[in-house]
């Protein structure tokens, strides 16, 4: 017979490895893509490098922020993620973790973001329950809209806004053209993500973008990365920007049409989270760029 005290307590032990792959810490993709746009403008307001305060506290919010996101994703997709064959071993979905953990960790980690903005100009912290407010949006957007990696866009290009105003105290013309970019860029990437469950998706009555273009889904990533390179050149003709920085987004340019190509024909599950990754090195190109297009 099992001793009540021992089970009790095995019970109430804090499943910290279940925590972990809660937040995605084996997989900071996600942190990266949410962290090099808010570099974007840092580097842009600052006219070349940010103070190392901003620096700290966008990379520590990034990687508050974004792991809040994915809790409150999970926490809205549980039963969805039940029935998709990606997602129903995530902690959430597969019972390691329960909902009332998943929600502490999720207002800690708030707390932890909120408490940053003490560090930074009141215009930011009148910016910051915009940036809640869409992330939180978000995971529900699925069941209403056709393009929900539209409002992913949106609520990752607000933390350009709110790197921006921490500089400058104010919101000029090329922080728009930033935010503009950095929604198509989110959009682009996040369907080529939604390809891993497009079928998964479909038959449980979940909405993408990349279900909504179907067959032409190379046309609508296509066209998402012509707006985000249209906002990056207007961004950089704003700024005054030197040559180095158009020669990165050319570079960016002939990268996005090889990935348009392999969009053409049928991709794996693994073709596109391998092409998503890769976009990482996307925004750091675009960070170089505009660093050597400022010092130029």
């Amino acid at each position: 017979m099992a001793n009540p005290a021992v089970s009790s307590s095995a019970s109430s032990e804090i499943p910290w490895s279940a925590l972990g792959r809660l937040i995605r810490l084996p997989n900071q993709t996600g942190t990266y893509l949410l962290l090099l746009p808010t570099m974007w403008g840092l580097v842009l307001a600052s006219r070349g490098i940010p103070p190392l305060h901003l620096l700290a506290i966008f990379i520590g919010g990034s990687f508050l922020m974004r792991s809040a996101g994915v809790i409150m994703n999970d926490l809205a997709d549980q039963s969805f993620d039940q029935q998709v064959t990606r997602t129903k071993t995530r902690p959430l979905a597969s019972g390691e973790v329960s909902r009332r953990q998943a929600m502490m960790l999720l207002s800690l980690l708030l707390v932890v973001a909120a408490s940053l903005l003490f560090l930074l100009r009141p215009i930011v912290t009148w910016l910051a329950p915009i940036a809640f407010f869409l992330a939180a949006l978000y995971p529900y957007s699925k069941r209403w809209i056709h393009i929900p990696q539209a409002m992913l866009g949106i609520a990752f290009g607000w933390g350009t806004v709110m790197a921006w105003a921490a500089v400058r105290g104010q919101l000029d013309a090329p922080v728009w053209c930033l935010f503009g970019a950095t929604a198509a860029w989110a959009l682009a990437y996040d369907t080529i993500y939604a390809i891993q469950d497009q079928e998964d998706d479909r038959r449980i009555g979940v909405k993408s973008s990349a279900l909504y273009f179907g067959s032409s889904v190379h046309r609508g990533v296509g066209l998402a990365f012509g707006i985000m390179l249209t906002f990056l050149t207007a961004a950089g003709w704003f700024a005054q920007l030197g040559w180095p920085y158009y020669a990165a987004l050319l570079g960016v340019a002939v990268f996005f049409l090889f990935q348009v190509g392999q969009l053409r024909r049928p991709v794996t599950q693994t073709q596109a989270f391998d092409m998503f990754r890769k976009h990482v090195w996307v925004g750091v190109a675009i960070l170089a760029g505009l660093l050597a297009g400022v010092l130029v």
